[in-house]
């Protein structure tokens, strides 16, 4: 039986709605909080390297901490 072939060219980047990664990435760090500075710190270098998906995480992170430890 043949294996079926492995696709070797990489999908076209997918354009998500204008605004989407601003909302994606809509977050407070809490002031004086160095996990807060520090997860707002990579969510910047990130984005400026254009890598969503690592700023997402961090934003994320931002969230979570902020409404979890400091609310």
């Amino acid at each position: 039986m043949a294996k079926p072939k492995q696709q070797t060219t990489q999908e076209p980047p997918i354009d998500l709605p204008v605004g989407f990664n601003a909302w994606l990435l809509d977050c407070s760090p809490a002031p004086n909080c160095g996990v807060c500075q520090a997860n707002w710190k990579q969510l910047t270098a990130a984005k400026n390297m254009g890598d969503i998906t690592q700023a997402a995480r961090h934003a994320t992170e931002i969230r979570d901490h902020s409404s979890g430890v400091h609310s």
